[in-house]
């Protein structure tokens, strides 16, 4: 199989071309660096994605959330559904955990706002 990937780990948008055959990549160019080259190796064997979001408070104010890690590309919806049905409590304030290991992912949904009143 081949491909060509634009990276994403940068500004610079490198072009980066692939060839492989099942798991086992044959070639990789175009990059202009090492995480380049990572990042299409990633995209091969493994996606993954960061998820940014908001959470409803307890308050009834939204609050913007994000994933401590990435989390396999084949599961974003699904850790969606669980951000979507989640209500953070009252008072969260930015950097505490919404929700603790979601789905077995291994990463945490972290406010990324403080629920406040002025």
């Amino acid at each position: 199989m081949e491909k060509t990937f634009t990276c994403i780990i940068c500004p610079r948008g490198c072009r980066v071309f692939a060839k492989w055959n099942g798991e086992d990549i044959e070639k990789v160019d175009g990059y202009s660096c090492k995480r380049g080259m990572e990042y299409v190796k990633s995209e091969i064997t493994h996606p993954v994605r960061s998820i940014t979001s908001t959470v409803m408070c307890e308050s009834g104010r939204l609050i913007s959330v994000k994933t401590s890690r990435a989390v396999p590309k084949e599961m974003v919806w699904d850790v969606m559904d669980e951000i979507k049905s989640a209500t953070a409590k009252r008072g969260i304030v930015s950097g505490e955990t919404v929700i603790g290991n979601v789905l077995g992912t291994g990463a945490d949904i972290i406010a990324t706002a403080s629920d406040i009143e002025f």
